[in-house]
């Protein structure tokens, strides 16, 4: 997969080679913004994807998430945040829907742990190279181990950050876990 800018319109778009369009691998279309760390992982894999850009000046704090899915069409259920947490002092990422919140014991448990808590936020962004807000699963600044929801599994597709607030992509939640060397797990409740 390579990435191209279109001349005419100034559109960043990814290039599905055919044999993958042939399947049905959806293809991002990132209208005036740059590629990220996230949507580049994915093109270096060769893993098909849709960018879902998104604007959201006024989102409710506490339901920001929903927010999220709602602007971009999606139910609550299929988008997925990306928390930072730490399991016995050591940095783990987890992926849940935004409609959930994260089980810390079953995080501990699944990392074979005995105590896990949220990350500090500013931590968070030093080990992602992310910023609060726009952390992806993809393209971190330092590789983590990461757990995936299991409910992800019952979805085609489910879509993350794509590295920056303002852009989801949408994957297929195998793909994901691939990518990132994710156990699948059951951690949300």
């Amino acid at each position: 997969m390579a990435v191209r800018r279109d001349i005419q319109t100034g559109y960043l778009g990814i290039e599905v080679p055919p044999a993958a369009r042939a399947l049905g691998v959806p293809c991002g279309i990132i209208s005036g913004m740059s590629a990220t760390r996230a949507t580049t992982a994915l093109d270096q894999a060769g893993v098909g994807y849709r960018a879902h850009p998104y604007d959201l000046p006024d989102a409710p704090a506490g339901s920001y998430g929903e927010a999220v899915a709602a602007a971009i069409g999606f139910e609550p259920e299929r988008v997925f945040k990306t928390l930072i947490a730490e399991v016995d002092g050591n940095p783990v990422v987890a992926i849940v829907p935004v409609s959930h919140s994260l089980r810390l014991k079953a995080l501990a448990s699944e990392q074979s742990g005995k105590k896990a808590s949220m990350a500090d936020p500013g931590d968070a962004e030093r080990l992602t190279g992310y910023i609060t807000g726009g952390i992806s699963p993809l393209g971190q600044r330092k590789r983590l181990p990461a757990v995936l929801d299991h409910t992800a599994l019952e979805w085609n597709t489910i879509c993350v950050s794509g590295g920056l607030r303002g852009l989801q992509l949408e994957l297929a939640p195998g793909d994901l876990a691939a990518l990132i060397g994710a156990v699948i797990a059951p951690i949300s409740g």
